[in-house]
């Protein structure tokens, strides 16, 4: 719920500056009848929905995680538990929207929400970044590892050595 409530707030704020943006642009172009737009409920809400919709969808199948999910230490994986495809991320998306409960109504040993079930997704507790394969650095000539930028040492087959 607060990783919601934190995209939530995200997308309120990108919805903000498009307003005022849009109302600037406005202003540049006609200054001397300038006024303030008002889009009615319907508008607002379709486009707050489609923004979360494609803000959702978009950092799912890329990366696996909202900035609300990175704030909470989330990320949502496929059955595979490797990156939820495209499609399947906006399928959730569109139910996380649609059936907003779905996300309260978390049941079973996994605390699956109905999304969740319905595609095969799970979202699990992932605190640390992934790393993708080609910022991998080799291993040095005599063995012993490599250290990356961050000073952190890799071992033979690229993973962290701790």
């Amino acid at each position: 719920m607060l990783a919601n409530t934190v995209d939530a707030l995200v997308c309120g704020a990108a919805l903000l500056i498009g307003y005022v943006g849009f109302n600037a642009l406005r202003l540049f172009v006609t200054p001397r009848s300038f006024h303030l737009s008002e889009p009615s409920v319907f508008f607002s809400l379709l486009a707050a929905a489609v923004l979360f919709v494609v803000y959702t969808a978009g950092a799912w199948a890329i990366t696996g995680r909202t900035y609300g999910c990175h704030v909470m230490g989330l990320r949502v994986v496929g059955p595979d538990g490797g990156r939820v495809h495209l499609l399947v991320a906006t399928i959730r998306a569109v139910l996380c929207v649609l059936i907003p409960i779905g996300l309260c109504l978390c049941v079973g040993r996994k605390r699956r929400s109905l999304a969740d079930f319905a595609l095969r997704t799970s979202v699990i507790y992932d605190w640390s970044p992934r790393r993708t394969p080609g910022l991998a650095v080799l291993d040095e000539p005599d063995g012993d590892g490599a250290t990356d930028a961050t000073g952190q040492v890799w071992g033979h087959r690229g993973a962290l050595d701790t």
